[in-house]
Order: structure tokens, then sequence, then C-alpha cells
């Protein structure tokens, strides 16, 4: 029979320890809203004691939030304990986390205590705060590195204290799957009433093991995962979310399941990825760009065929539309035919051969393919003015003007000017876009990169927008980023049907 998997996400506590992708209380709620709605069990909205600010995002965020638990982090005072405490008072559900170094780094050298000292204060913490709220959980600082015996010890004590949940964490990202698995199996086994609690795992992604960790530990016994979204948090970061997520749904032979709605993971990534101005690199399981795009022939042949053959995934079970096929100078003929039939043509086998040819010889010049370069190859195209086409672009935006944006587009020959009021200058110029164009689009991915170094950089702008159940991509390089993210969205919504 199966067992569930609680989902603990930190992404609003230790995925928020990135330097510089602190959020404000409005944006926590819109993070910890879209997370109740991904169905996490339990969401760490903060540090209370550390600043006023995370002391009124745990009291904002635990009004606003119904069905998850509200987890607020404290170390092993006192005062940190009663500050958590009356942060979660509107709580529907609340837990206090407290707890204390273990590992003999800790105790020596950060807390210079002595092992039974540390004993101690992680029992009087969890009496303490049980006097406040049921739910307690208990935290074992770096139990990456600490001796399993001892730990076992601790962690015995701490359940007898009132503890409802012992949190491993592997703090330094240290440990190997087999050590972490024997870690969490010694714990199973060897502490007599571990049976009153519930083993939680909390990774770090030092080494590029906090997955496969993670992994291990439910298999071992743990049946609580502390995650973020992307995989985001102190340094290399913590377990991903969607990672262990897809890892359970995908082995059908593991006994395990989570209330998560995979089909949101996408939505939450983007969203996080946006207002924590940390783009998600395009190669990240699950979640990256390229997780579901194929660029070599024989891939591309094969998912073409039966998608199986190269995706252990549907797109759709994480929000994705469909995979993506992109056309390179390592694409075959497969690839080729697929998107010129997506356009409209249809060739015999010899005709797709001399199309195929010169589609090499501009696929070795060019890095990128798009279906203007396709059409131009086929002939169906020539030299000629685009349809749409950015003629003028004027904004005015600064610290106390309103963004402002004027954009003057040639359609089909025709010039017609528009403008519009934003956020900002590109959100503003975009709407005078959409009233020119006027084609109902959601804009699903908006992404800048820098191609060069300098004074001069020049910028990439990459924008996905969806109309009527289908995706469009656009495009375009400037070293003026507003002009360049213009010419994207006028890329992309000249492509829709």
């Amino acid at each position: 029979m199966s067992e569930k998997i609680y989902i603990f996400d930190t992404t609003l506590r230790d995925g928020e320890q990135v330097p510089g992708c602190q959020l404000n209380t409005v944006e926590k709620i819109e993070v910890a809203k879209t997370l109740e709605q991904l169905g996490v069990d339990v969401i760490e909205a903060g540090f209370p004691v550390s600043s006023p600010g995370d002391f009124n995002s745990v009291v904002e965020i635990s009004k606003a939030v119904s069905n998850p638990t509200i987890c607020a982090l404290t170390r092993a005072v006192k005062k940190d304990i009663e500050v958590a405490a009356d942060a979660l008072k509107y709580a529907k559900k609340g837990r206090i986390h407290t707890g204390i170094g273990t590992s003999y780094y800790h105790i020596k050298y950060k807390l210079r205590s002595d092992p039974e000292e540390i004993i101690k204060r992680a029992v009087e913490a969890v009496k303490y705060a049980r006097n406040f709220i049921d739910d307690v959980e208990f935290y074992a600082e770096d139990a990456g590195r600490t001796d399993n015996e001892y730990l076992a010890r601790v962690v015995e004590a701490v359940i007898a204290a009132g503890a409802t949940v012992v949190n491993i964490p592997d703090t330094t990202g240290y440990c190997l799957p087999d050590e972490y698995a024997e870690k969490i199996a010694f714990l199973t086994n060897n502490v007599p009433n571990i049976d009153k609690a519930i083993i939680s795992t909390h990774c770090h992604n030092d080494l590029g093991m906090a997955t496969a960790n993670t992994i291990m530990g439910i298999k071992n016994g743990a049946r609580q995962v502390e995650v973020t979204i992307n995989g985001i948090g102190e340094r290399a970061g913590n377990t991903s979310l969607e990672e262990v997520v897809m890892i359970l749904k995908s082995h059908k032979d593991l006994p395990y399941y989570t209330d998560i709605d995979s089909t949101k993971i996408i939505g939450v990534s983007r969203l996080v990825s946006t207002l924590m101005n940390m783009p998600v690199q395009p190669n990240k399981a699950i979640v990256g760009r390229n997780a579901f795009a194929h660029s070599s022939g024989i891939h591309q042949d094969g998912v073409l065929k039966h998608r199986e053959n190269y995706e252990i995934i549907d797109p759709k079970d994480v929000g994705i539309r469909e995979s993506s096929i992109v056309l390179t100078a390592r694409s075959g003929r497969a690839a080729l035919k697929h998107r010129l039939e997506l356009l409209g043509y249809k060739f015999d086998k010899d005709e797709l051969a001399e199309i195929y040819f010169r589609f090499l010889e501009l696929a070795d010049k060019k890095k990128d393919i798009k279906d203007d370069d396709l059409r131009v190859l086929v002939g169906k195209s020539v030299e000629k003015e685009k349809p749409y086409d950015l003629k003028l672009l004027q904004v005015l935006c600064g610290k106390s003007a309103v963004p402002v944006a004027t954009v003057k587009i040639s359609v089909n020959g025709e010039e017609l000017t528009a403008t519009a009021s934003g956020n900002g200058p590109v959100d503003a110029a975009f709407s005078a876009v959409n009233k020119i164009m006027q084609k109902k689009v959601k804009l699903e991915e908006f992404l800048i990169q820098a191609i060069t170094r300098g004074k001069d950089d020049l910028g990439k702008v990459h924008v996905q927008v969806e109309s009527n159940g289908q995706m469009y991509y656009g495009f375009s390089a400037n070293t003026d980023i507003i002009t360049a993210s213009v010419e994207a969205y006028i890329d992309a919504l000249s492509k829709v049907i």
C-alpha cells in the first residue's frame, strides 16, 4: 500500500536566504497562495525573530493560507520560540520548528558546548515550544556530519519531550546517498520511540546530491521532505521540490505518493523565478527550458515516433503543453519534415533531401533556425517587408514618473501608433503593442540574456505567449534591452494565427 510523503516547502525561508532574492510581504503571500494551490503540506513562512519583516510575513501568510500547516523557524532559544508562537497566532494549523547543532563541529566551534548540554538544551526548547503549540518540529543542525549513535540519543530525547517531527538535515550537503540512507535507517531501527514522530529530510546540494539523498531518506523511513521550488537555497541550494515529486510519480514501483498537483509545477517555478529575479538554468531537471527540448536528430526522430523513446515524463504532467523540437545543425530529416508540415508545407522524399542539404548549410552558419528561415529556404518567401515591423519606440519612465510608452508599428505597410502606461517600461510598451495588434494572448515567459560584455552589451530577449492553447515564441537582440523586448514580443504576436 502506498504511503504519503509530506511536502514541507521552505522556499520562503531557506530559499529566500539566497543573496538578492528577498521578497516583500505581498510577494510572499502570492507565493504562499500558489504553494497552497500546488498542494504542499507545510509552508515554512519565515524566521520571525530575525526581523520585523519576517515576523509580519509569517503573520500575514497565516491569515492568507488555510490548508497547509504554517511553520516558523527558531533557534533553541526561549525568546525565539515566544516570538514564533506570537507570529503563528492566526494560523489555522501552526508549527514551531526549533533546533540546535549536533555535529562535532557545531558543538565545539559554533556553540562551544558539550554533547550532554546540547541534549539538555534541545529538550528544553521542545518542551517550551509545546507550551504554545501542539505541533513542534526539531532540527538537528548538521546531522549529516553527526555521529549516528549520538544523533539517535538526541532524537529519542526530543521525541520524549514532545517533538512531532524530527528533521535530519544534511546541512552542508556532505553525505553520500548511502551514508544518508544508513543514517535514516539507523534512527528508524534504533530509536525506541521513533514511531511517535515523523522523520524529515532537509538536504543541501553542495556536492550535487540533495535529491539523491532525499530519495534515499524516503526509502529508509523518512516521510517528510523539506524542499524548495527550483532547488533554490543557501549556497548551492536545497533539494528541488519538482525533482522529488516527479521521481516519486515517474517510478511506479516506489510505494509512495504526494498530494502535489504536478500540472502546476511550471507555473509555480516561473513565479518564484520572476519574483526572486533568479533565472532557472536551461538544463535544470523538470523546469529548465531544455528539459523537454530535443535538438539531436536521433532523439528528434525517436520522440516524433513515440514520445517515451526519450521522455520519461509527459510534459503535460508538469504543465508544459508539448515537447520542443529545436532545429540545429544536429537535427535530422524527420525534425525538418515535422516543422515544415506544421508550417503547411509537404514535400516528397527527393524534394526534402534537397531542402535538407540547404538546411544544413544554413544551420552551420546560424545557431537558431526560425520559421521565417525555413520559409525562405523552401522558396515560399523572398526578401520583402515584414508584415509587422517596429518603426518607433519612445518610453518615458523614472522613479517619480508613471511609465508610458509610444510605439509605431508597420502593419502590412500601414503605420499605426499607440500609447499606453504600465507597471514598467516593458509592460507599458507591451500594452501599446497590444492596442495595435489586437491579439488576445497570455505572456507565459519573458527572459533577458546577455550575449556580449561591456558598456555596449548586446542583450537577447526570449518571449513566449499562449493563445487558444497554442504556444508562440519571439526573439530579438539589441543593445537597447527595451527595444529588444518589444521586437521579441511583436515577433511572437506575428506568429499567432
